[in-house]
Formats: structure tokens, sequence, C-alpha cells
């Protein structure tokens, strides 16, 4: 159909005898081939047509030749005929293809309106002028709609505003709408300049005439304009068309020339008229949002820029008067409602429920943002905001608010993944381990921290393992060689390997002396047969190698290392176990050197309850000794330092629990006695008591946060290695005593009643005081939970009040612990350990082998690793 209208349009037309004759016949060939038709009949409408006249009641048809003018004019109807059916096809088309089915019509749709810009020409003829029409009634719409439609808004919202003036091009419209009579080109201009020579936007010239459009003034010359404006689409054409061979060509001209024989046909101008008040009705209706195009240039190349013609099209755009608008009155208006539901969340005052006035809350928000009062408004419906400035503070805002919850659900996700984490390692360390090896206290019952060296500040060892590899588990362990000589090495873990790192003078000249960190042997996980264990409480592991030598190592954190070793050994042979030997004696293959390889083996022996290992060299036998630890079945228990407060109108004790197996006499029923027998009489109290005592409101802090003071006491297995019993304790400690009212003593704070609890809730944790002489231990009277159930019975006769002391006896002399001092800062990962910052002096109460000393800072009291301090 393109095709055949391009090539109707090089047809051309030459004079004989006054008459049209086409000039070349072969170019009528392709386009009645394309359009269905042969050439004489295309030739034959081209250059003549038939009239009807009427005289009376006969109707006469006279064949009337064409010259060469009206030959052109009825080519173009033709073609422009053509054209404005297959492109209102197209839409009609569309429009049925986009169409929703019956009873799902909301009436609500999206339209898109692309339109011609204002021509302006040298010569600018009819076409231009019905362009430039409705340009003029979409101009009007949009001063309808924005610039009046919004001063409207403030007259009717109450807003204080500045009114600009600006042009109204109506007068235009209504000046090319006008009805004037019809007639020949000179006549039409006469007519026009008759009637609009007083019009302020219309001025007369020799043949032409100039309109004042809103986006400047055009020239138009009168030259041929009726002849355009008539239909000159004759019924000859028509018929010509539906002889066509093509059947959809047919169905675009469906008229039925008999029936409208002797009607006047509607010109141009009237169809445009027409065409442009039925868009504007529809758009009325719609809300419409602009897009405003400028062209730079005529030359249609990057970089040039004719600045007089973006000025010009900035103006008939109505820009200027638009960004005046805009500027006297307010950027941005929303609905109370609308406005309070988005940035409600900027003030604790409307979020997250407001039931206030909408009104009331708009004003809250813009105040909490310190927003100035002459930045907005509030309207009887609507709250208007001036600057731009303004709304991106409150976006700002809104966005930072968000941010934090995103930061806050992002925490709590991260705390929960990796509570999972290290429950799940737990599980599968419990795994691994239960019902085949004694455990020692507390080894399954700590976090795994993964990184026991501090490769960050050994970024040397982070290198000879590979700057991208990630190392999931590095501490120093003691390496055995064959002799059974222990050195330190670092043992760092990765997904594919497992180093062992040691340090040796250099023998390069520029650092010839100096200690170096050098790889001593670098396993591939793959390559990894099977790992051999004790099935007693001590620390040793076997890494048996297939194909090589046999590494004997040992680590404090062989629960974590075994389980992490496993994990990787898996990922590693994609799928495969980690064989666990558990046995009291394990060979071991030697490295092949200048004094052979052979054999080695390590006997374990059970002897006592010392957790402290005694190695035995034999000859080719190494005989290591430990005490019997706990069972191989103890389950994991998660908390295994609970501490429980026992709240006491004047004394609170701290008493942490001892992880046994769950059943009878477990700390589960103990915490339960307690909480049953002294929570209700000796918890926290909401009345005060009728003795006239006032509750003391400081409180023993049990958080495991870092600080300076008022950290945890120790756990049970610290309190051990500083001499104190899970059973009685005579002393009171400084900071419990100090909190006791001068002049007074404990036993005459204690209520009456029975306390006694069941001796199934002391299976595990009594003992009485070698020095108490058998008497039951009191913390001033009070009874504990460190004594048999037959002497913590209390009666109300056994309660007297103490007699005033004279003076309160001296506080003992601290003992003196020699000083550390922290080169990293640590962070507790359980509540047995000590938080420190680095730079900070530590108290050294007790060392151990494991790597963990005991240590106190202040009045807290803890474990920390040794290769933290010097």
């Amino acid at each position: 159909m393109v095709s055949a209208i391009l090539h109707i349009g090089n047809i051309t037309f030459v004079e004989d005898n006054n008459f049209a004759a086409v000039e070349a016949p072969d170019f009528l060939q392709y386009p009645a081939y394309l359009l269905g038709l042969t050439t004489e009949s295309i030739q034959q409408k081209l250059t003549a047509r038939k009239m009807e006249s009427k005289w009376g009641t006969k109707t006469e048809r006279i064949d009337v030749t064409l010259n060469v003018e009206q030959a052109s004019y009825t080519r173009d109807a033709w073609v422009k005929a053509i054209h404005a059916r297959l492109f209102d096809y197209l839409v009609a088309t569309v429009n049925d293809a986009i169409q929703v089915a019956d009873g799902q019509d909301t009436g609500l749709s999206v339209g898109i309106l692309d339109i011609y810009g204002f021509e302006i020409f040298d010569n600018n003829g009819f076409e231009q002028f019905c362009i430039n029409f409705v340009n003029e009634k979409l101009q009007q719409i949009f001063i309808e709609l924005t610039l009046k439609a919004e001063q409207e808004e403030y007259v009717r919202e109450k807003i204080r505003w500045q009114e600009i003036e600006y042009f109204n091009n109506k007068v235009v419209c209504d000046l090319i709408e006008a009805k004037r009579p019809p007639g020949v080109d000179a006549q039409l201009l006469s007519s026009l300049n008759k009637t609009f020579t007083q019009h302020p936007h219309y001025q007369s010239g020799a043949e032409c005439f100039l309109v004042k459009h809103y986006a400047g003034d055009v020239i138009y010359n009168i030259d041929g304009f009726c002849d355009r404006n008539r239909d000159v689409l004759y019924p000859d054409l028509i018929i010509l068309m539906q002889q066509s061979s093509n059947a959809f060509l047919r169905s675009l001209f469906p008229e039925n020339v008999n029936t409208t024989t002797g009607k006047r046909p509607t010109t141009a101008s009237t169809k445009i008229r027409t065409q442009a008040n039925t868009l504007v009705e529809s758009l009325m209706k719609c809300t419409p949002h602009y897009v405003r195009c400028i062209k730079p240039n005529e030359t249609k190349k990057a970089g040039d820029w004719d600045d007089q013609r973006v000025r010009h099209q900035v103006e008939y755009l109505g820009l200027r008067e638009n960004i005046r608008v805009r500027r006297a009155g307010f950027a941005y208006r929303r609905a109370f409602e609308k406005f309070l539901w988005r940035y409600a969340i900027l003030t604790s005052q409307t979020w997250p429920s407001y039931r206030g006035d909408p009104r009331e809350g708009c004003q809250i928000i813009c105040r909490s943002v310190n927003m100035d009062p002459d930045q907005y408004q509030m309207g009887t419906s609507k709250i208007f905001i001036k600057n731009p400035e303004s709304l991106f503070l409150l976006e700002e805002v809104r966005e930072k608010k968000y941010d934090g919850f995103a930061r806050r659900i992002q925490k709590a996700w991260r705390q929960f993944n990796a509570r999972k984490h290290h429950t799940k390692q737990k599980e599968q360390a419990s795994d691994l381990l239960y019902g085949k090896k004694e455990r020692r206290r507390y080894s399954l019952n700590r976090n795994f921290v993964g990184d026991y060296i501090g490769l960050e500040h050994h970024p040397v060892l982070q290198s000879l393992v590979g700057k991208r590899e990630r190392v999931d588990f590095a501490n120093t362990v003691l390496k055995y060689d064959r002799r059974f000589r222990p050195s330190k090495l670092d043992l760092l873990l990765t997904a594919k390997h497992l180093t062992l790192i040691g340090r040796e003078k250099s023998k390069n000249k520029a650092d010839k002396g100096q200690l170096i960190e050098v790889v001593k042997r670098q396993i591939d996980l793959a390559h990894v047969s099977s790992i051999g264990l004790s099935p007693y409480q001590d620390d040793f592991v076997i890494v048996n190698v297939r194909d090589n030598y046999t590494s004997l190592l040992e680590t404090p954190f062989k629960t974590e290392f075994i389980t992490a070793l496993s994990k990787h050994f898996k990922e590693r042979t994609r799928g495969g176990i980690l064989q666990l030997d558990f046995a009291t004696s394990h060979n071991i293959t030697l490295k092949k050197t200048r004094f052979g390889g052979g054999t080695r083996t390590v006997q374990f022996h059970l002897a006592g309850n010392s957790p402290e290992k005694e190695l035995k060299p034999n000859g080719k036998v190494l005989n290591v000794t430990i005490g019997q630890g706990l069972p191989n079945s103890t389950p994991n228990h998660l908390w295994a330092t609970w501490p429980v407060i026992l709240d006491f109108p004047i004394l609170k004790i701290f008493v942490f629990l001892k992880p046994v197996v769950a059943g009878e006499g477990s700390s589960t029923q103990l915490f339960k006695s307690l909480m049953l027998r002294y929570g209700k009489e000796y918890g926290p109290s909401t009345t005060r008591p009728s003795t006239g005592y006032q509750r003391r409101v400081d409180r023993l802090r049990t958080s495991t946060r870092k600080t300076t003071t008022n950290r945890p006491a120790p756990p049970v297995h610290a309190m051990q290695q500083m001499g104190i019993s899970h059973g009685v304790t005579n002393e009171l400690p400084a900071s419990i005593v100090d909190r006791r009212p001068s002049g007074q003593s404990y036993q005459s704070q204690v209520s009456t009643g029975d306390k006694s609890l069941s001796n199934s809730s002391f299976n595990h944790s009594t003992t009485t005081s070698a020095s108490s002489g058998g008497n039951p231990t009191r913390y001033g009277g009070v009874p504990t939970a460190f004594v048999p159930h037959a002497q913590q019975e209390l009666r109300t006769a056994d309660v007297r009040p103490a007699p005033r002391p004279n003076k309160p006896k001296p506080p003992a002399k601290p003992r003196l612990y020699p000083l550390v001092k922290a080169m990293y800062d640590y962070d507790a990962q359980d509540t047995d350990e000590l938080s420190f910052l680095a730079g900070e002096e530590i108290e050294l109460m007790q060392k151990h082998e494991s790597g963990w000393w005991q240590g106190k800072i202040g009045q807290r009291i803890g474990l920390f690793p040794a290769n933290y301090v010097q």
C-alpha cells in the first residue's frame, strides 16, 4: 500500500489540446499491479470525470475532461484518501486488539497523542493553516488544564499566592473557527479583510493574510486556499477503488456512490475543525501529561545549536508562562491523607498509627524536619509545598528512615543466620564426637571463633595460603616430631588445603638471621585418609595422609577443627565422609629423611581426674596419660554458664549452674525449684514490704558486653582454678559484702518461712565446707544452694536480730598479680571470657597450657587468649 502511494506520486501530466494527458504511461503499470487495477482505468479516472446536472426532474451525466492542474489535484486527492483510510484502519485494528472483554471495562484508558509541531515556512498554505489551528486548540487545553486550573485551585483551597498574567489564545481559536462566506481565493481574502480588519490578531496583505498565533506571527498565502479546502475526491475515484481485485482495498471504500449523489461534499476545513473539537472534548475528560520537544537546529546534526530557534520554541510552547506560574505558586500539592500516609514514618508522633486530624499530622511532619513555615501552606484539603528542595528534604529523611529499618532487619537476619550457623556447627560437632570421645567441660558449649591467630594482623600468613583463599580455621598448635619433641606451628585450614606454617631464620643476605614464616607442610584435603583420636579428653589429633607421613598435632580447639575439616573434606571429595578413628593406640608413619622412615606409636591411658596431660616417651612409644573427663554421652547444652539470679530483698547471689545430663537432679530441675520456692517470696516485688524495708535498686549486672565495670562472675571452671569450689564458700565477694547496710546484719533482713529445697535438686552441686564444722553455711543467715537439704531449713525461732557491730572489719589487702598488656582488641565470645581493648593492662591470675589464661580487669574476671597479650 505504501509503495503504491509513493509510485502514484511519480505520475505526471502534460497538456494536450488544453487537456491533461499522462506524460509517461509506463508509470501506471506498477501502481496498477499493486492496487489490483488496470492501467486504462487509472488513466481514465485521473484525466476525466463524470459530472451530473439536474434540469427539473431530469438528470444529465456529462463527461468532463480535466486540465493539468485539475488532474494533479485529483491524483493528490486519490493518494491522500488511500493513506488516510489505511491509517484509520490501523488505528481501529489496534483499538480492537486492546479492547477489554465485555463486563471488564473500567472506564479508564491510557492514550498517547503525537501531534505535528507548529509550522512556519517561507510559503505557508492551507496545510500549515490547518496544522497550526490544531496546535492552537491543544495549547488552549494546556492553558485550561494547567495554568488556569492551577490558579483556580489556589483560590478554591484559600492559598495565598501571586497572580501571574499569561496569554490566553482562545481569541485566536475563535478567529480561525469563525464562519465566513466561501469563494475563490481573491474573494476569500477580500471577505476576510472586511470581517477581521479590527481584530488584534489579524492583519491583511497583498494576496496573503497574517495571523498572530501563540507561537508567533504566521503569513499565509491565499493562493490555492479554496481548492485545497474543497473535497476533490470525486465519486469516480471511489468507484475505481471498488473495482480493485484486492478485497482489502475494496473494504476501505465501502461508500454507496448512488446514495450520495447530489450531496455537497464536506470541505477539508470542516473535517479538521470537527475532528479537533472532538479531540479537545476527549482530552478535557483526561488528566494530561506533556512531553515538550525542542528542535535545536534544522540541519539534524549533533552540536549544532540555533539559539534563536530554540528561544522561539521555548516561547511558543508556553514554557516561560508555565515556569512563572510555577515559581509564583507551589511546586507540590497533595491531599492531607496521602501526604500523611507517605511521610508519617518521619516522626514517632505519626508512626506507626496516627488517629488525629490529618491536617495537624501534616504540620507535625513538616515541623519535625524543621521546614520553614513560608515553604508550605495548608489548604482546605491539601498541603502545598513551594520549592522542590523542601520536598527533597522530606524524601531524604524518609530514605534515611527506611535505610535504618532495613539495617535493623539486616542485623536481625545476620544475627539469626549466625546463631543458626553456630548451632549447626555445634550439632555437627556433637554428631562427630558424641558417644565416642570424653568431653572437656565447655568444649562444646562455646562459640566457634575460627580465627585464633588474628590473620588481619598477620598478612604474611594469608599470603602463604593464597590471598583469595578463605581461612575457616586458624590456630597455633603443637606439632610433635619423631622424638616426640613439641614445636609451635600455625595451622590454617581452607576449603582445599591444610597448611602448617613455622618460622625459621632467613638465609637471604638482605634479612639474614631474621625469623620468617615458611610453609612446613601443605596437605590437600582430598589426600587425607583418616583422623586419629583417643576416646579420652586429651587434645591430640593425628592426621593420616594417603601414601605420605603422619602429622601428630595437639590443639585445645580440636572439636572446632575436626568439624571444619570434616565439612571441607566432604566438599573437596564431593560427598566423601571423613573417617574418624577413636582408639587408645595409634601408629604414626614418619617422614623419610636421611635417618630413614619408620613408625611410632602413641598410646593413651586414663588415670585420675586431672584435666592436664602427662607425656612419657619410651623409645618409639609416646604414653599420654590424662584424667577422666565428662562422659562421652554428655549432650550439648547451650546454657553451659547460665547465670541464675536469686533475688532476695537484701542479697543477690549468682549461682552458676553445673551442666549435667537432663533428668532428675539436673540444672533445669534446680532452676525450676529455685524459681518455685524463692521466686514468689523473694522475687522482684511490686509492693513495699511491711517491715519498712525499702527495696534497693542497685543490681549486679550480668551483661557480656564490653565494659570496664560490672562484669559477670567467672564461670565454674574458672572458679575452680581460682580455688573456689562448687560447694560452700565461707566468705562473700567484696562487691556483695559492700552492699550490706551499715549497722545491720544479713540475718535481720531475711523473712521467715520454709526455704527447704528437695534433695534431688542438689545431687550434683552440694558439699559442706571443711572449715564450717558441718554447720549450714549462710550468706549473712541466708541458706545457699550449696549445702544439704537438712541444713537449709529455717524456722522462725532461728531468726534473731544480730547485735550491731561496733566497727566494720577492714577489707583484706588485694592479692597482687603480674600485669600483661593487650596487643589487640578482643570481644568476649562467651560469658566466661574477658573483653578488653588494645593497650589495656590485665592482671594475670593464672596461666594454662591450653592457650587460655585467666585475668582480671577491675572487678571483671575471665579467660582470654594468651596470644593477644604480651
